[in-house]
């Protein structure tokens, strides 16, 4: 795959990711806790993916596979939950500049990993997706926010970006030979079963709430685990994992657009150029600038 396609498909994959952020606000307007939230979203995207696994290409896994692929599935369920413990603790656009640190974590992970220092076009990157970040997530113009008296709510959603860095990176490392399907639907599984075991949404206890939470849980299914999941797997085995990160910036516009739409929240002029700062980040690394060559014909 050509690395503009699957700089495309991460950007579906972390705008589906924006989507959601709605969708779960939705779900605690209507009453529902962070686990019933991540809880019927994993259950939802298990299901869904499964029906597409059986009419889908498939091989079989080893003791490797499985291991792997369920570490990356408690990953992306871990995001979901410390995000959703931000959320509740901290305004939403505190929130969401501390999941934000994902982008530079995920860069100094691959530098680590590469024993490498990151690229001056990825630093120049990070610098605008930094600046658009708190331009469009509201923090300047935040004054009454008390950064000491939010403890909580800042280090969940910093652990968030720390998951989701990790997530990032290990989705375009592992099992690279299993199918797509069959590798979303297992680390959605995997993302499954952190939640039923560490969390217990009530659901458990009550299974009816299963068919009452059905319409939403398959739209925080298909924007919070299978087209996120899905496309994230058929693109980050095809770019290095920093500029993977930084394609992932581009769920903050989608998160900050969807709320305008979906929840009819209001957006200043600050956050559409904080938006814009982002996407030029996001674009920076596309761009191939080569030596200029003469073309002078002598003689």
């Amino acid at each position: 795959m050509k690395p503009l396609n699957a700089s495309l498909c991460v950007l579906i994959g972390a705008s589906s990711y924006g989507i959601h952020a709605s969708v779960v606000k939705l779900g605690f307007a209507e009453g529902y806790s962070v686990s019933d939230v991540t809880g019927i979203q994993y259950l939802f995207g298990v299901a869904m993916l499964f029906l597409a696994f059986l009419f889908t290409k498939k091989i079989k896994m080893t003791k490797m596979h499985w291991v792997s692929l369920f570490g990356v599935g408690i990953l992306l369920s871990l995001t979901g939950v410390f995000y959703g413990l931000s959320l509740h603790e901290v305004p939403a656009s505190i929130a969401v500049v501390m999941l934000f640190q994902f982008t530079w974590i995920g860069v100094l992970i691959e530098s680590i990993y590469l024993k490498k220092f990151p690229s001056n076009k990825k630093l120049l990157s990070i610098v605008f997706l930094w600046m658009g970040t708190l331009l469009s997530g509201g923090v300047i113009s935040s004054e009454r926010f008390r950064w000491s008296e939010n403890g909580m709510g800042i280090l969940f959603g910093f652990f968030a970006a720390i998951t989701f860095a990790l997530f990032i990176f290990f989705s375009g490392k592992v099992a690279r030979e299993v199918p797509t399907i069959q590798k979303s639907m297992m680390i959605t599984l995997g993302g499954l079963l952190v939640v039923l075991i560490a969390f217990r949404p009530s659901f458990l206890q009550e299974p009816v709430q299963i068919v009452e939470m059905a319409d939403f849980g398959l739209l925080v299914g298909i924007f919070g685990s299978i087209f996120p999941v899905l496309f994230f797997a058929i693109g980050t085995p095809h770019l290095d994992s920093g500029l993977s990160t930084i394609m992932g910036a581009a769920e903050l516009p989608a998160a900050i657009l969807a709320a305008m739409w979906i929840l009819h929240e209001q957006v200043v002029l600050l956050q559409l150029i904080g938006i814009l700062l982002i996407l030029i980040g996001i674009a920076i690394p596309q761009f191939h600038i080569g030596p200029v060559r003469n073309r002078k014909q002598f003689g």
